[in-house]
């Protein structure tokens, strides 16, 4: 995090000193030659970026004059960013996906990595666009809607307030006037957009999308003691047990997605790994039209 000091720079220098962070810290050293591929300044700028920080900061950058680079100080602490796994596995993911180019990320030197595919779902650009745009508005939508309660599409009457991804596919959160609930639809299965109307709901009678819920893990209790110690390590768990808070309008998809939507003593205790723990104060939950 940027103390006093990161504060008072402006924004897209307060960038580039958290790209030397994020180089130093994964990488171990940056030269000006990164700064310059990255955000496309002048090799002056760079140098001034690069004896800037190292003056201000003396005891994150330590200049190597074998390399001839910055490369990361003993006592390294960051200012401007926190070093996150997860922020590094993203990146790699969006480059693994096509939504960033190699050069478009801040990593140096990819390691080698593979990621299973997720199957490529048919949302037309046009269905997304009236449906921000209702979402915005706010306004109702008619949409001619595939599900799976009925054999041939039918025609639904929205209005959409939210999206939702539920890890796999992207929903449009909207009061259904047919029906007169709030729920959820796939905006894969939307195969026309017609007319567009006044909203007439008040968005915060949604409570399943206002209120959250929280589910508590644990590792499955069959589990040897070395096995249950792994999945706490993976997990984060604290004393046997972790929390993932989320909305209760996804609370289908999470347990669905955590293997939590099924008896646990279905499944072998080492397939299965967690259980719910207090499922009783679990919430009611709405699957997906």
């Amino acid at each position: 995090m940027a103390g006093k000091k990161a504060k008072q720079l402006n924004w897209s220098a307060e960038q580039r000193n958290a790209f030397i962070e994020f180089r130093v810290f994964w990488h171990g050293r940056i030269n000006r030659a990164d700064l310059m591929d990255t955000f496309g300044i002048s090799l002056q700028q760079a140098s001034l970026d690069l004896t800037r920080y190292s003056e201000r900061w003396k005891r994150n950058l330590a200049y190597d004059k074998r390399q001839r680079a910055y490369v990361r100080g003993k006592a390294f602490k960051p200012r401007f960013m926190t070093p996150s796994a997860e922020e590094y596995f993203a990146q790699l993911r969006a480059v693994d996906q096509g939504l960033v180019s190699r050069d478009q990320s801040w990593i140096s030197v990819f390691p080698t990595f593979a990621a299973t595919p997720i199957p490529a779902r048919g949302v037309a650009a046009e269905t997304l666009r009236d449906v921000l745009a209702a979402i915005h508005a706010p306004a109702a939508l008619e949409i001619t809607y595939q599900s799976m309660s009925r054999p041939e599409p039918s025609l639904r009457r929205i209005e959409p307030h939210a999206l939702a991804f539920d890890g796999f596919r992207w929903h449009a959160r909207a009061f259904c006037q047919n029906d007169h609930v709030f729920k959820d639809f796939l905006l894969s299965r939307i195969v026309e957009i017609g007319a567009h109307g006044p909203a007439t709901a008040d968005l915060r009678a949604d409570t399943d999308w206002h209120n959250e819920a929280d589910l508590e893990i644990g590792p499955h209790p069959d589990l040897s003691p070395t096995q249950r110690r792994a999945i706490e390590m993976d997990y984060g768990m604290e004393e046997g047990r972790a929390q993932i808070r989320v909305r209760q309008a996804l609370l289908f998809y999470a347990l669905k997605r955590l293997g939590l939507d099924t008896d646990p003593a279905a499944r072998r205790p080492q397939d299965q790994q967690i259980v719910l723990l207090a499922q009783s104060e679990v919430p009611s939950m709405r699957p997906p039209d």
